[in-house]
């Protein structure tokens, strides 16, 4: 399972009344619980599954750190215009503030999201095609 969606699964959780969730995906399987602050991803190798990393709660943010470019609706994650297109932006590249980055599309509508920020983009967070919700973390520029 991919970094960003344990990510996205915290946030989630932080915003919920939960205290536990947990979340299989095929072989893989994630349990989120607030009360440690510990994710715990477990990837079955063979028929024993191990356990592959533990990443606590501070070592997230530490990752988000930057500015932050957030979804200011809830809606769909586009990185490029049209699936023939190429994408607004990649991690690496400089944007310069009120370059479009990114669509998100709510009601049928397709809302470019414009940088608020000047530099270089070092994490796309969201990924293609896939929901997000309102103040959630899309892209870090540093």
């Amino acid at each position: 399972m991919d970094i960003r969606k344990i990510k996205k699964l915290i946030e989630m959780l932080q915003e919920s009344d939960l205290n536990e969730i947990e979340v299989s995906q095929g072989e893989e399987s994630v349990r989120i619980s607030r009360g440690n602050n510990i994710v715990s991803t477990q990837i079955p190798l063979s028929n024993n599954p191990i356990q592959v990393s533990e990443i606590g709660e501070d070592e997230i943010q530490q990752e988000l750190s930057g500015n932050q470019i957030k979804s200011p609706i809830v809606g769909t994650f586009y990185r490029r215009p049209n699936p023939e297109k190429a994408a607004f932006i990649n991690v690496g590249d400089v944007i310069e503030v009120g370059d479009v980055v990114c669509i998100v599309e709510a009601m049928k509508m397709m809302n470019e999201i414009k940088s608020e920020y000047s530099g270089k983009v070092v994490s796309i967070i969201a990924e293609d095609g896939q929901p997000v919700e309102f103040d959630q973390t899309l892209i870090i520029i540093e």
